[in-house]
Parts: C-alpha cells; sequence; structure tokens
C-alpha cells in the first residue's frame, strides 16, 4: 500500500501543490514533553529542492514547533488529499528555524508572499519520503482560505507583533525556548 521515494519528484511536486493545507509534527525530547501537531495553510509552503522544503511560519499562539526544533529537530509535514485521488504523504527529517536576525533570511523568505505576521521560516531537510493509501481520509470541498490571521497582523503592525511574540512566543507550553527574535519583520503591508 505504502511507497517510500529518495526524493520529491513532479508527480510528488503536483500534489503538495494542490494541497491547501498540510499537518507539521513535532516532539520535545522528554517523555513528560507534549507532542505538538499543527495544521497550516495560506500560501506558506514551498519546494526548495528533491529532499528540502520550508514554510513560513506565520504569528500565532504558540511557538510548539520552534521550540521542538531547537531542541532536537525532529519533524514530519504530512499532506492528505481531501479532494480527488486518496493519498497520505509525509515528509520525514530534520527542521530547523530561520528567523529575521539570521543571515539567509533575506534570500529565504523572497521565496514566499510578503505574508503580515511572518515570524520565520521553517526549513526541512527530508531523509525520509513515503506515501499511504489515504482511503479512510473524508472528501472535503475547499471553500476558501480564512482571513482572520492575517487581519490580526496587520491590525497589530510591527510594533504590536513584536510584544504579542515577546509575551506568546518566547517558550512552549513546556517551558521550551521558543523565538530567539520578537521584533524585525518582514514589511506589514
Amino acid at each position: 500500500m505504502g511507497k517510500t521515494y529518495p526524493e520529491i519528484d513532479e508527480r510528488l511536486a503536483e500534489f503538495i501543490a494542490r494541497q491547501h493545507l498540510f499537518f507539521v509534527g513535532t516532539a520535545p525530547t522528554s517523555l513528560d514533553g507534549r507532542l505538538n501537531i499543527s495544521p497550516k495553510g495560506l500560501d506558506t509552503f514551498r519546494i526548495l529542492g528533491p529532499t528540502t522544503v520550508a514554510y513560513l511560519d506565520l504569528t500565532g499562539s504558540g511557538v510548539e514547533t520552534i521550540a521542538h526544533l531547537r531542541e532536537n529537530g525532529r519533524m514530519t509535514i504530512l499532506f492528505c488529499a481531501f479532494e480527488g485521488r486518496p493519498l497520505i504523504l509525509r515528509l520525514q527529517g530534520r527542521g530547523r528555524v530561520v528567523e529575521f536576525a539570521d543571515a539567509e533570511w533575506s534570500d529565504i523568505a523572497n521565496r514566499f508572499p510578503n505574508t503580515p505576521g511572518a515570524r520565520a521560516v521553517i526549513v526541512l531537510d527530508i531523509d525520509r519520503i513515503a506515501d499511504s493509501c489515504g482511503f479512510a481520509v473524508p472528501l472535503y470541498e475547499y471553500q476558501g482560505e480564512r482571513t482572520q490571521l492575517v487581519d490580526f497582523a496587520r491590525k497589530q503592525g510591527a510594533e504590536g507583533l513584536e510584544v504579542y511574540r515577546r509575551r506568546k512566543n518566547s517558550r512552549s507550553i513546556d517551558g521550551l525556548p521558543g523565538l530567539a527574535m520578537g521584533g524585525a519583520q518582514i514589511d506589514e503591508g
């Protein structure tokens, strides 16, 4: 039923491009720590190479993925087809966080739309690509993107987002370090 791939080929890239939603899974090293699964959407995902992908991480109420990556780097990104042919695709590997102050920020951030609220880019170096059937995934019809997160970021402005990030994104729910920088960001326009 399932198959593994050495890299993201054209067929897999086309499948990924058609998806409006993906999930990110991470976990802390501690057995007492909480696992995290985050849904992601908007135009935030990019294939950087045959075994490297990235997504634009937007300001939210938590910082679990960033904290877990800083601690151990383990990450899985999952896509599943809600329309058309059933398929689940997992990209597993080592993730890392690129923030505003990092040398590669400008180069990597330019691969994404100028989205208000961007706080980091998460890069995944993939060591396993696998699919499975997806026969149990229900069919859903895509109706459009929600605007609340981007609207919130616009309303906050750069200074408001910096305050918010320092308050909400400096530590994970398990107390692990989150964002290194609360400040500068891409244009909120």
